[in-house]
């Protein structure tokens, strides 16, 4: 029975909100439990393992998606990944442990690089179930593997902190188990739910080949895993642990408020894997991405009309006012990033890699160079600023190489609706300065919308027919 997007895309969003929900609460209780200084070390400790992991995977973990997707043979694709995560985590955490001899014990980075590296290791050994998980389209699978660890970690902290008991290394403890646990579960759930017999069996061919297959892809993780990061590292290195504490907390809601593009994107690589391999083309890309635009412009104009008072609020003056303007530059990359999923995906299922990844490349030089130049004169502002600079030229890049006309315009959706969003939030702040604020941006942004047809009466239909897609 052909398996309907609305069911996909239930189970996804379930999980994605129980972990934005318990990934809140811990990012609330680290950064107003733990001094500025320290909750930056701990961010600066997690951006550099991430980038990492991020790289070792060799983009392999998205090749599996797409040949599960495509009716490869899932067992023995999956023990090729297997072998891969098993080889490349260890040879890793060995070379970090032999750190030890070059690095003084003391240094609180290096020892915090250490001991979380042992939770983000099991992570990484729990990659290919989930990566399986997603190319048979098993989302309710997949959501019940991906809570765990944020679950366990969150209800830890909480027990902490009635206990009084907040310090560096019981957080850490706590993340380490949880993501353990998760290692353990994932096995579990895979091997009992999926019905895969699970077999880890070593082929240098079969490995070789998969490798020269992900290559394309291989140079594309490398560069978006320093890019995502880049900044995070360079701002805790160059200029103070506290700017990046300030810095990780704006970036960090501004990556939660990207909920529905993380509902969305796992969702349409085996989709349109799917679509361009039968040629069918049953589906309207153009309402599709229009959607998209009203959504992330939508919540981004939320965030700016919400962010001064309510994080002020919570966080006792922290990191509100302090990240007006970084939080307003960041919610400008929203949209691209949206278009920038949806180009991105297109391309990786017609096979474009070697595109993808000269995209990439280009993004890449553009943010790095823009951190370098900004971050010393303008600090966060600056690293948002050049994210923003990066968002934008892959942007124009993707567009420039589309070559579907039914999505040729879809530049017209992405500035009418910024434009939208700006008058929206603006117009609201200058005429009332209170949560009254907030109704009048939604009914004027909504106004706006109709009017500019970026929603139109009969788009119900389409959202129908999409949902069943």
């Amino acid at each position: 029975m052909k398996r309907k997007l609305f069911s996909n895309l239930s189970a996804n969003f379930f999980q994605l909100i129980i972990n934005q929900v318990t990934g809140l609460g811990i990012f609330y209780i680290l950064s107003t439990g733990l001094d500025k200084n320290t909750f930056g070390q701990i961010n600066l400790a997690l951006a550099v393992l991430l980038a990492v992991f991020n790289i070792l995977s060799f983009g392999i973990d998205q090749i599996l998606i797409k040949k599960i997707a495509a009716g490869t043979n899932i067992p023995s694709v999956l023990s090729l990944y297997i072998c891969h995560v098993l080889l490349t985590g260890l040879v890793f955490y060995g070379l970090l442990l032999s750190g030890r001899l070059f690095v003084h014990q003391s240094n609180p980075l290096y020892s915090l690089i250490l001991l979380i590296g042992i939770g983000k290791l099991m992570i990484f050994f729990s990659t290919p179930f989930k990566q399986a998980a997603s190319g048979m389209e098993r989302f309710r699978l997949l959501a019940g593997m991906s809570v765990i660890s944020n679950i366990i970690r969150c209800c830890g902290l909480v027990v902490l902190l009635v206990l009084h008991r907040i310090s560096v290394y019981n957080i850490v403890f706590v993340f380490v188990a949880g993501d353990i646990i998760e290692l353990i579960l994932c096995v579990y759930l895979f091997t009992h739910s999926a019905k895969i017999p699970l077999k880890i069996k070593f082929q240098l061919t079969g490995y070789k080949q998969l490798l020269r297959e992900s290559l394309p892809q291989t140079g594309v993780v490398l560069i978006t895993s320093a890019l995502a990061r880049f900044d995070w590292i360079f701002i805790g290195f160059t200029v103070s642990a506290i700017k990046l504490a300030e810095y990780s907390f704006a970036y960090k809601i501004f990556e939660i408020s990207t909920l529905p593009l993380l509902a969305i994107a796992p969702l349409l690589i085996p989709r349109f894997t799917k679509l361009f391999r039968s040629a069918t083309g049953d589906t309207d890309l153009k309402f599709l991405i229009r959607m998209e635009m009203v959504v992330s412009v939508f919540v981004a104009l939320l965030l700016n009309v919400c962010w001064g008072p309510l994080i002020d609020a919570i966080t006792g003056g922290r990191y509100g006012l302090v990240n007006v303007k970084t939080i307003f530059i960041l919610s400008l990359c929203m949209p691209f990033l949206y278009l920038n999923n949806f180009l991105w995906t297109i391309f990786f299922a017609q096979g474009k890699l070697k595109m993808i990844l000269i995209s990439f490349v280009l993004t890449f030089f553009v943010n790095i160079a823009g951190d370098i130049i900004l971050i010393p004169f303008f600090k966060n502002e600056g690293a948002a600023l050049a994210f923003l600079a990066a968002c934008i030229a892959q942007a124009v890049y993707y567009m420039n190489k589309n070559e579907l006309q039914e999505i040729s315009g879809a530049w017209r959706s992405l500035i009418i609706c910024i434009i939208a969003g700006m008058i929206s939030g603006m117009g609201a702040k200058m005429l009332l300065d209170s949560w009254l604020a907030l109704l009048v941006a939604i009914v004027i942004y909504i106004t706006l919308i109709f009017l500019s047809s970026q929603l139109k009466p009969g788009d119900q239909k389409n959202l129908k027919k999409l949902l069943h897609w």
